[in-house]
């Protein structure tokens, strides 16, 4: 996140039971390809630079649910939901207020599949309305119906299916949402109607469906079948060991009798990692993006390598699977640090620890890591990305 006042925020809304979708939890913890959706609906709204913070409502008794899936993201304090999904907003609007924020998107987290092209629009458009809106058009013949019968065709012109994020100036939504508290209205904009704020309409996105029944969550995984692919990138890296008392590794600072050295802090583990996620979007290499002659680099801790290299390649829409690092050393012993290492790197990159692995070998004390010389890594990363054939 980039700060916690001002700008741009979002607000997801995951205080419903989701009954209809089933599953043995409320629809928002269950998991597409790994990732609960109200986890995938926050973190396409954390990957976009031009929100600043992200706070999610959730329901009462909800909150083990919601560490257990959001846990691993950089997000505010959840927000504990009312009964309706307009006490719901208003609560999490009331809590966003200590952080005086410019601007809200509302989005809801049954619409896991969040482009940065709908959010830019949404921006964009309040440049200069108090409100926005994702639509699609109306493509289908309307008909109405009464006691299942077809009693005539309705004119489909000017109608338009309604998505989320709904995006807002803030103040002017949380005292629409205070002064139209407890009547039953069916989305912000409803409530920005009645308090008499202009809402834009901007092009919404068919990926941006909600899930609702349990059909939808075989058509989420289908749209992540064919709009995404797997990418694998891997990173090696070796650096000598010369006077110093500590070695950082996996950004974890270790006790040794000698350093590691080099013109960072010599994370050979990360930079290996940063590597691999360059590899995965076929972006060059560390030395490209962090040249060594650069004195802005010197002494670096290696964190803000691999930082970076996952903010290039979710601001291409995409996502890290998995990562895998070997260390490759006959000291220090890694074991003892080994789930310090894996939260460190979770951390950085917004992981479930799960999805990372921190390993280590020997090479039998032959070659330089052998002889005690220096340390190697190498690693490997798993990413799903939008499909480009360009």
């Amino acid at each position: 996140m980039n700060k916690t006042t001002g700008g741009a925020f979002g607000l997801v809304v995951a205080a419903g039971q989701g009954e209809r979708a089933g599953g043995a939890v409320p629809k928002q913890y269950r998991r597409i390809a790994g990732e609960a959706l109200v986890a995938r609906a926050a973190r396409a709204l954390l990957d976009h630079q031009a929100i600043d913070a992200v706070a999610v409502v959730i329901a009462p008794g909800h909150e083990a649910l919601y560490q257990e899936a959001c846990g691993h993201l950089p997000l505010l304090d959840p927000v504990v939901g009312g009964a309706e999904r307009q006490d719901s907003v208003r609560l999490g609007l009331e809590a966003l207020a200590a952080h005086a924020p410019e601007k809200v998107l509302i989005h809801d987290a049954a619409r896991p599949f969040l482009s940065r092209v709908v959010i830019d629009g949404l921006l964009d458009a309040l440049t200069n309305s108090p409100g926005a809106l994702p639509v699609l058009p109306v493509v289908d013949t309307l008909k109405r119906a009464v006691d299942g019968d077809i009693e005539t065709t309705v004119d489909r012109a000017g109608l338009f299916r309604a998505q989320t994020p709904q995006a807002f100036h803030f103040l002017p939504i949380l005292e629409a949402h205070r002064h139209y508290a407890g009547e039953a209205l069916t989305d912000d904009v409803a409530i920005a109607e009645r308090a008499g704020l202009s809402v834009a309409a901007v092009a919404g996105d068919e990926a941006l469906f909600k899930v609702t029944e349990p059909a939808d969550f075989e058509r989420a995984a289908r749209h992540l079948a064919l709009a995404f692919e797997t990418r694998i990138g891997s990173g090696y890296d070796v650096h000598r060991l010369g006077e110093g008392n500590h070695v950082t590794l996996c950004g974890v600072k270790i006790p040794h009798d000698q350093g590691l050295l080099g013109h960072s802090d010599a994370d050979v583990a990360l930079h290996a990692l940063t590597d691999a996620l360059l590899g995965a979007i076929a972006d060059g290499d560390i030395g490209q993006h962090f040249p060594p002659s650069d004195p802005r680099w010197r002494g670096a801790a290696s964190d803000r390598f691999l930082a970076h290299a996952a903010a290039l390649l979710r601001a291409r829409g995409g996502e890290i699977v998995n990562v895998d690092v070997t260390l490759i050393c006959e000291r220090p012993k890694i074991t003892p640090h080994r789930e310090a290492m894996r939260a460190r790197i979770a951390e950085i990159l917004a992981l479930p620890v799960a999805r990372v692995s921190v390993k280590a070998t020997t090479t039998e004390r032959l070659g330089f890591t052998g002889r005690g010389e220096g340390i190697a890594a190498q690693a490997s990363a798993a990413a799903r990305l939008p499909i480009d054939n360009g």
